[in-house]
């Protein structure tokens, strides 16, 4: 069935809630155009504050990064809301008890934002292993072909052991991307219950046993400097961390110390803060690559996110569950 044509279709009045500058982003010309055919509304009125805002007659909010809180004030002016289609990962940040209470539904485009984070995690994992980065830094400052073999005694992706840190969507995602790879793999979640087809071990093993250790929990208070000095410590000599979730997971301060006798590696998508100082050791250290937060939706991959909540949007307009729902159960093991 056409999404926009058939009997059980209807057009469901719908407000775009999130951040200005992100409608900007996210919503190109062709993503407005099928907004528009799916849904009731008016897919340049974007929202940001709900104050003011007649909410009288929505029945679905499409929201992204930027979604104000709906709280039970904001739903006692939105007696006809049904359902909340969000454009990105975590519905934390305005999806409130109040929502759960009510019984609103609620979808996520989680698995869509967690791809390019995937992708990233997958080719740090290569470089990392393959030394590319110190031999590119290397090779530009000496501009001289060397004994790479010998800087780098036993470099290389094959057989080396990576460890995931976190059974997460993106966790789960690279797991299935190292599948062609010769490559060991072990995962550590204490919440994990089925066979992911790789090896199941306890964080401590999994930190002395890996080459690459990814993190991809959550951030929780239970996982607030998951990766202290202790663990730190364990980890191989030699060995690369890789942190595409979040900076709280890491004992930052422990991991520089690491960082500055030369003994460990790490690719960080995340640091405390967000922007590090312009004083920071991490910018200069030779053995650490550090990024601002570009490992998840940027650019053109903003669009796998619109496109996959207006899948979902289309669904409810045609009175079909979502494929993408969330559970307030789960929210607790969730970012």
């Amino acid at each position: 069935m056409n999404e926009f044509s058939g009997e059980n279709v209807r057009r469901p009045k719908t407000l775009v809630a999130m951040g200005r500058p992100v409608a900007t982003r996210l919503l190109n010309a062709q993503a407005r155009s099928r907004l528009a055919m799916i849904a009731d509304v008016d897919p340049h009125l974007v929202v940001d504050d709900f104050t003011g805002v007649d909410l009288s007659a929505v029945e679905v909010l499409y929201t992204s990064w930027g979604c104000p809180p709906v709280t039970a004030e904001v739903l006692a002016s939105a007696p006809r809301l049904r359902a909340i289609v969000h454009a990105a990962g975590s519905v934390k940040h305005h999806v409130t008890d109040a929502v759960w209470q009510r019984g609103i539904a609620v979808s996520t485009a989680a698995d869509a934002n967690a791809e390019p984070v995937a992708e990233f995690t997958l080719a740090s994992i290569l470089y990392a292993n393959k030394r590319v980065i110190d031999i590119a830094r290397a090779y530009r400052s000496e501009r001289e072909n060397q004994d790479w073999d010998a800087r780098f005694p036993g470099f290389g992706n094959y057989r080396r052991t990576v460890g995931i840190v976190g059974a997460s969507r993106i966790g789960r995602r690279v797991i299935e991307l190292l599948r062609p790879f010769d490559v060991e793999v072990l995962v550590s979640d204490p919440y994990l219950r089925e066979d992911l087809g790789v090896t199941r071990v306890d964080l401590d093993e999994l930190v002395t046993r890996c080459d690459v250790v990814s993190l991809h929990a959550p951030d929780l208070p239970e996982t607030h400097h998951l990766m202290d000095a202790a663990r730190l410590a364990g980890m191989r000599d030699g060995a690369t961390l890789i942190n595409t979730a979040r900076a709280a997971l890491v004992d930052q301060d422990a991991l520089t110390a690491e960082l500055a006798s030369g003994r460990l590696y790490a690719i960080l998508d995340h640091t405390e803060p967000e922007i590090l100082p312009t004083g920071s050791p991490l910018y200069d250290l030779p053995n650490v690559l550090v990024t601002p937060h570009i490992a998840g939706s940027l650019g053109g991959e903003l669009a796998r996110m619109a496109d996959l909540a207006l899948d979902e949007l289309a669904r409810y307009a045609r009175g079909l569950p979502f494929e993408h729902g969330v559970e307030p159960t789960s929210l607790s093991r969730s970012a």
